[in-house]
């Protein structure tokens, strides 16, 4: 049975941590067409007391709260591909060892993938089995119980099947001639792979324990954790200081870990180059503005010499105030063409290229609007609307609107492709909220409160909050076919930072649209 095809877009909304918002976007094309256009609107609804505005806040500032991260969607391989498939890292590795035509710049960067892949098998497993838990916690039965049991055990040999492999290519590998940053290349992507066992069967150990602690289950938490002990074992015999301490800070080995899966995954990101697109065509239309200005200025000339035969006052104050009005001009007319490229032409454009083979994958452009220049689409607000708050609010309490709009168009004939087709790519925004904060009031205040009792007055904890609203638009056009989908979520913050996210209304099925607009 062959398996369905997977979305065009995908999106995951989350907060990454008090000061940060994160929106990660998974741009699948289908490969139907040689390129597809993906455009993300988000629109930000905040209260007008937290003083945000075009110049508050200007368009330098938000971008520079802006952290993107783009790169390619990892491999995806089960355990059994990555030991049996001759394309899987696994076996290149070993035949590259054997033949010697392989650089050792491809055995590392085939080691690093080999331990992406890795990572997001065992991600998938450890996913797997929350969402069983839950499903067993509301109503067990034996048909999970024996799936959960056949999956866990056979991810445990799996694993351990691909580490023996690695671990003796390695050994096999330092036999070689390889330069010394080879060697420590190697042993990192083996302390990564360790590490990696460890995050994800430990997160699987963690999220049983709604089941029963006997039978079967037991002994399943038992194999994942002999696992989990066995690579700290590992670790400790090559003197690896990458190990839980119970009583320490964890500071090296939460430093070694970030490293390591930076210098692991590094193979993945793409880079942005920036391109100076919207500056061309400001320059083409300040030239115009200049040449207006200056047609004025020279017949008011031509006029004046025509008038007035010899040089006299009046043909000195005429040039004089023809002077006057031509700068007027022009710098009038740089102003309208200046907002009509602001209104009609992105912001930043970027050429989305890979750092290895240096071809351009696609391009990135990006644009911020505030205010009146932002028109928030009727089905954006008929979302909001079913809020009474904000339905009895409209035109009586103000709020600030500021529009992010993203467009990224790939080139599907230079993406990397697999078995499984065409790669995609993951792009990570995350959004710095800190400049939200700054005018808000104290979080916590303290309320009066009356015992029914004794009458005595006491004092009781008021928290104060803010909600801002995020709202979202996503298109995607191929083969001639649009997809649109919204989503609005709400961020709930204080001067500290978000303090939660709530998921106002799930993401609307597709349906189709006009034809997709670059930038309203």
């Amino acid at each position: 049975m062959s398996q369905a095809p997977a979305p065009l877009l995908q999106n995951r909304l989350d907060v990454h941590d008090r000061k940060q918002f994160e929106i990660k976007l998974e741009y699948q094309p289908s490969g139907a067409d040689d390129e597809t256009r993906y455009l993300v609107e988000t629109y930000v609804f905040l209260p007008a007391s937290l003083n945000i505005d075009a110049e508050t806040y200007p368009r330098a500032s938000f971008y520079a709260d802006i952290h993107n991260y783009i790169r390619f969607k990892t491999p995806v391989m089960t355990l059994e591909e990555l030991l049996s498939s001759d394309v899987a890292p696994l076996a290149r590795l070993e035949a590259g060892l054997l033949t010697g035509l392989v650089s050792e710049a491809e055995l590392v960067y085939q080691a690093k993938l080999l331990s992406c892949i890795f990572r997001g098998a065992l991600r998938r497993f450890a996913n797997g089995v929350d969402e069983q838990c839950e499903g067993m916690a509301r109503g067990p039965s034996e048909g999970a119980c024996a799936r959960l049991e056949s999956d866990a055990r056979a991810v445990t040999a799996g694993a351990r099947r691909v580490l023996e492999r690695f671990r003796v290519w390695a050994r096999s590998a330092n036999r070689y001639r390889v330069q010394e940053k080879t060697r420590a290349s190697i042993r990192l992507v083996d302390e990564y792979l360790s590490l990696t066992v460890e995050q994800f069967f430990r997160k699987a150990v963690a999220d049983m324990d709604a089941l029963p602690r006997s039978g079967v289950y037991i002994e399943l938490r038992k194999d994942l954790m002999e696992e989990v002990l066995r690579e700290e074992q590992y670790r400790k015999d090559h003197q690896l200081r990458s190990v839980i301490s119970p009583t320490g800070d964890n500071e090296e080995y939460m430093h070694r870990f970030g490293f390591l899966k930076k210098f692991c995954m590094n193979i993945l990101f793409l880079s942005a180059r920036r391109a100076q697109r919207r500056q061309g065509w400001e320059e083409v239309l300040f030239a115009l503005a200049a040449g207006v200005a200056m047609t004025f200025a020279t017949a008011v000339a031509f006029w004046a010499q025509v008038r007035y035969t010899q040089a006299s006052l009046n043909f000195f104050l005429i040039m004089v105030v023809g002077y006057m009005m031509k700068d007027r001009i022009k710098e009038g007319m740089r102003r309208i063409f200046s907002q009509v490229a602001a209104r009609h032409l992105f912001d930043r454009t970027a050429h989305i290229v890979d750092p290895v083979t240096e071809r351009s994958l696609g391009t990135c452009e990006e644009k911020v609007d505030y205010g009146r220049a932002v028109r928030v689409p009727e089905e954006v607000m008929a979302l909001r609307f079913r809020d009474d708050f904000i339905t009895a609010t409209q035109g009586e309490l103000s709020e600030t609107v500021l529009r992010y709009q993203k467009q990224v168009v790939l080139d599907v004939d230079l993406l990397p492709r697999t078995e499984r087709g065409v790669s995609g790519i993951t792009d990570i925004i995350r959004l710095n909220v800190e400049r939200f904060l700054r005018d808000m009031d104290e979080p916590e205040y303290a309320l009066e409160y009356v015992d029914l009792e004794d009458f005595s007055v006491g004092r009781v904890r008021g928290a104060k909050s803010y909600q801002v609203d995020l709202a979202f638009r996503f298109f995607v056009q191929e083969a001639g076919q649009e997809r649109v989908s919204l989503q609005l979520v709400r961020l709930v913050m204080d001067r500290n930072g978000i303090k939660r996210m709530l998921r106002l209304y799930p993401e609307q099925p597709p349906r189709p649209e006009q034809p997709m607009r670059s930038a309203a």
